[in-house]
């Protein structure tokens, strides 16, 4: 008996294994899990967790006992991180094939079945049977590391939370260990855009003719810059922008001078360089594009992705890896010969070096797993969606650029001097190879097919002057793509847990989406500042950082599990019990400058399990409220052509519904593209 998490890895399983005596069961995830209704971690016995079945999964518990004894020989395939390493030892648990003497974890020895861990990259005819001919054993240092996350985690939601509720008033907060760090650095963030105070400046632009038009930037007068950068040191790094000395006192002047001199081009520097291809897709990376590119959460990004690795159309999609496995670079450059030439391929594979300390050098980087499949063969074949076509072909042609020829690029610049000391800067790219931008960015090539034909000493004619009036920019908002970007710098959280904290903190309504970017609510900077100021040591970025390493280290056989936590809960245990004589209550209210439409009063923005929402400040006596509902972005009510907006359950659910409820009923359950931007409906709550 194989088993594996999901019924479409199953499937796959079983179309590889078509004909041959083995059984394919799906465990539907974690079977096996700490209560909801109490904290379950036993402090006076080295932390000991007291896990049970979970209810949903009690069905699925009988099933396997059933099977177990149809079944001697016990395969377990589930997926090759901590967390699948953990699925598979609370399977062998239950099933009497482990057992447990915290905090030491071991398989038993059974004389009537064997027990064997099959891992695998990519879930393909050649890997499983490869797995299935090397079968190693429970990988445990692996799930001590994910029980040690778990057990962290489950101290601080569980201890921390219960003080927030004291201190906000509102049983439905929650703070976790990763999450408020997240949250933490889109606040501080925040709070710089606030603080950043904006300069207007002016840009000169001319443009110049000599057979062909040129559009060149001011940038000198007698070898004094115009141009300005500023450094601004940040929570997270430094920030640089740019401004210009011109201003509303020498502007004018500036162009009187201008309008009344004579250009020629002073030189012509032109340099010919190379462009590499970007590595492969990690976790993070993909994430990052499929954002910037589609604008999909990283939520999203998982759940197609891990659909893709089931069918068994990519490698395992939880990676820090740049590794590429030999059998596909080589077969990268016979394709690669075969459809683009022999100019486009490599003589030697390319390699790419891992910017994390943490990274897992043993895994691969996502993939396709046949270099064959395109993502036109793919389209005609399988029966992908929309947006797992997208994922798809992101995922191949990146993959395939890695192992093509560097492009090569004329840099080209143009300097314009004025009789009178002026100084104009013009620069161009000419693609002279294209390279791997065939494959990766086609309309980029497309566009610099050609530079301007201009030699040293031309004479040229201004035609216009453009003064472009400008404001210095504060540091921009976090988009899901930069946090993950921020978090995995920092070595802040794993691949496999970027997505579920971001979409976290917009969940509990402490960050929300303004556009593509994230900005902190009112209650989202209150529990930030209270948690970091309350406990400068558990949420600071570095101690964070640690705690992730130190998980590593017990992955990696070089940390005991339960130093660990000790080292963690000791210096907490102390914090919080300070913390908790404080009795004094924090108001979470935003000002709203509207009036309340019943008795006149100001309204106040209070928040709720279920979101933001408007209330009366003359609360008892007018009980005035109104919500403010997020549309999801391009979706129309199939019914009566309203908005569709989210709306949450009484047991805090979200679902989606149309804006008219409750003259229309329509209702969908699935997961959406969500606009930031609030509408107010008309109706009250």
């Amino acid at each position: 008996m194989i088993i594996v998490e999901s019924p479409t890895k199953a499937r796959t399983f079983n179309r590889i294994l078509k004909g041959q005596d083995y059984y394919v069961f799906a465990t539907l995830g974690h079977i096996r899990d700490l209560p909801h209704e109490k904290l379950a971690i036993d402090y006076d016995h080295e932390f000991k967790p007291e896990y049970e079945i979970m209810e949903s999964k009690k069905k699925v518990v009988v099933q396997l006992k059933k099977l177990i004894k149809q079944n001697k020989d016990i395969i377990l395939a589930t997926d090759l991180d901590r967390e699948g390493e953990s699925i598979s030892y609370h399977v062998a648990y239950i099933l009497g094939l482990a057992s447990e003497n915290w905090p030491e974890i071991k398989l038993k020895n059974s004389k009537n079945h064997t027990v064997q861990r099959i891992v695998f990259h990519e879930i393909t005819a050649n890997a499983i049977t490869e797995a299935l001919a090397h079968p190693e054993e429970l990988r445990l240092n692996l799930v001590k590391a994910q029980q040690a996350r778990r057990i962290l985690d489950r101290i601080v939601g569980y201890e921390l939370s219960p003080l927030l509720w004291a201190k906000l008033g509102k049983n439905w907060l929650s703070a976790g260990r990763v999450q408020t760090v997240a949250l933490r650095v889109v606040v501080e963030r925040e709070k710089e855009i606030l603080a950043f105070k904006q300069e207007k400046y002016f840009q000169i632009m001319g443009v110049f003719k000599n057979g062909e038009e040129l559009l060149a930037k001011l940038v000198k007068k007698d070898e004094v810059e115009y141009q300005q950068k500023v450094k601004v040191k940040l929570f997270i790094g430094e920030y640089e922008y740019i401004k210009t000395s011109i201003d509303d006192k020498n502007l004018q002047s500036i162009i009187d001078d201008l309008q009344n001199d004579k250009y020629k081009i002073e030189d012509v520097q032109e340099e010919t360089i190379p462009r590499f291809p970007p590595p492969p897709y990690t976790t993070s990376l993909l994430q990052q594009e499929a954002f910037n590119r589609f604008g999909f959460p990283g939520k999203m990004v998982m759940r197609i992705a891990q659909s893709l690795y089931e069918r068994g159309l990519i490698t395992y999609h939880r990676t820090d890896s740049f590794n590429l496995s030999s059998a596909y670079v080589f077969r990268a450059k016979d394709y690669i010969t075969e459809t683009y030439g022999k100019e486009y391929a490599l003589e030697k594979p390319r390699g790419f070096r891992s910017r994390s300390k943490n990274a897992q050098e043993a895994h691969e980087a996502i993939r396709p797993t046949k270099v064959e499949n395109s993502p036109d063969i793919i389209a005609k074949g399988k029966k992908l969606n929309a947006n797992q076509r997208k994922i798809y072909t992101l995922i191949f042609n990146r993959a395939l650029a890695t192992q093509m020829k560097e492009a090569q690029i004329k840099q080209i610049k143009i300097f314009i001097r004025s009789n009178k000391g002026y100084l104009f800067e013009s620069d161009f790219q000419q693609i002279l190879f294209d390279g791997f931008l065939k494959v990766l960015n086609p309309t980029y090539v497309e566009k610099h097919r050609t530079s301007p034909q201009l030699k040293k000493d031309a004479l040229l004619n201004l035609l216009k002057l453009d003064s472009e009036e400008k404001l210095t920019s504060p540091p921009p908002r976090y988009t899901e793509a930069s946090l993950i970007k921020v978090l995995e710098e920092w070595g802040i959280g794993r691949p496999s847990t970027y997505a579920s904290i971001i979409s976290l903190i917009q969940d509990k309504s402490y960050v929300e989406r303004e556009g593509r970017y994230l900005k902190p609510t009112g209650l989202g900077t209150i529990i930030s500042d209270y948690l970091s100021e309350a406990f400068p040591k558990i949420f600071d970025l570095q101690f964070t950082a640690n705690m992730e390493e130190g998980l590593d280290e017990i992955a990696n056989g070089k940390k005991e599990m339960v130093g660990l936590l000790k080292e963690f809960y000791d210096p907490f245990k102390e914090n919080l019990q300070e913390k908790k004589m404080d009795k004094k209550k924090i108001e979470i209210e935003d000002e709203v400058k509207e009036n309340c439409p019943e008795c006149g009063k100001p309204l106040t923005m209070k928040f709720s399990r279920f979101g933001k929402f408007y209330a009366c400040t003359g609360y008892p006596k007018c009980k005035y409220t109104k919500s403010l509902l997020k549309i999801a972005e391009g979706k129309i009510c199939p019914k009566d052509n309203g908005r569709v907006v989210i709306r949450y359950s009484r047991k805090g659910k979200r679902f989606f519904g149309c804006e008219n409820y409750p003259k229309c009923d329509y209702v969908e359950f699935s997961y959406l593209k969500l606009k930031s931007k609030e509408i107010k409906p008309d109706a009250k709550n």
